[in-house]
């Protein structure tokens, strides 16, 4: 069976690398499902559940925005987050979602701060989706 090898790296690390069946990536137009020998590609990915199978078992990721690079044998994730299912505290999660969305009904920022906010709160979403996924 072919596998492809998966790498997911932040700016601090190197969050996960290992020999994969199969990757799903929140991309910019959709969800993208990527196989052994798929046809190479850049594009942009925005913050999400990436999940993939490793050894029959599903893993999944909470990732933030960044950039998927595709070849035949291998998908290189270049993210600004990436948290394993059991490395998410929910509570934590829960209330970095409860004070975003006070701070944005306030309606009180620049629209730089806004769109920083909003970033910030997709990934906690992300966090959240990950997290409470049976």
């Amino acid at each position: 069976m072919s596998t492809l090898h998966l790498q997911i790296v932040t700016p601090e690390a190197l969050a996960f690398q290992a020999e994969v069946s199969d990757v799903l990536v929140p991309g910019v137009e959709g969800e993208l499902g990527i196989l052994p020998q798929h046809v190479p590609f850049m594009t942009q990915i925005l913050p999400g559940e990436l999940r993939f199978h490793q050894q029959g078992k599903e893993i999944r990721f909470a990732v933030g925005g960044g950039f998927l690079e595709v070849r035949p044998d291998r998908v290189s994730v270049l993210t600004d987050m990436a948290m394993e299912a059991g490395e998410i505290n929910e509570q934590e999660v829960l209330t970095e979602i409860a004070e975003a969305q006070e701070v944005i009904k306030a309606n009180r920022l620049s629209k730089e701060e806004l769109a920083t906010l909003e970033d910030s709160l997709q990934r906690s979403l992300a966090k959240l989706r990950v997290k409470q996924r049976p």
